[in-house]
């Protein structure tokens, strides 16, 4: 499949987790195995779960650790409609994540190359490869459109 084509899923994760009640800020995330099969694909589920650190991100790492059996998911891809913060950034660096497509960019709280740059930080023992702006009018729309109609209500 193309980024394209997997990014098309994480938007699939993202919109079914705003549709959801209590609804989540529209975030999805797949991981993709060495071989290019999906490991996990999960939207946010932070107020689902009643937990901080139900993000996309982390819910898609640990259904992947689980699936393969191990933490270290070297080989493998994540797909994200939004940046990830610091502590996803942290998590996707500790997982050894090879590569992370990324929809949006999050200027406020990115950690991805916007406001902090974790995936590709020398200092670190890991890095990722980055690839942006997939579908990325699409994904900010999401979010845009999501928090538009909050703030009606």
């Amino acid at each position: 499949m193309t980024d394209d084509e997997l990014m098309g899923l994480a938007i699939d994760e993202a919109r079914a987790a705003a549709a959801r009640e209590p609804a989540d800020v529209p975030i999805g995330a797949l991981v993709l195995g060495p071989g290019g099969e999906v490991l996990a694909a999960v939207g946010n589920r932070r107020e689902a779960d009643e937990d901080p650190t139900a993000h996309a991100e982390i819910l898609a790492l640990r259904e992947a650790a689980r699936v393969t059996g191990r933490w270290n998911l070297t080989g493998c891809t994540l797909v994200v409609t939004l940046e990830p913060c610091t502590m996803c950034a942290g998590a996707i660096v500790l997982a050894r994540i090879q590569r992370v497509v990324i929809g949006a960019m999050d200027p406020k709280a990115g950690a991805a190359g916007s406001l902090y740059d974790l995936l590709r930080e020398p200092r670190l023992n890991h890095r990722a490869e980055v690839t942006t702006g997939i579908r990325e009018q699409e994904c900010g729309d999401l979010l845009r459109n999501f928090f538009r109609e909050r703030r009606k209500r």
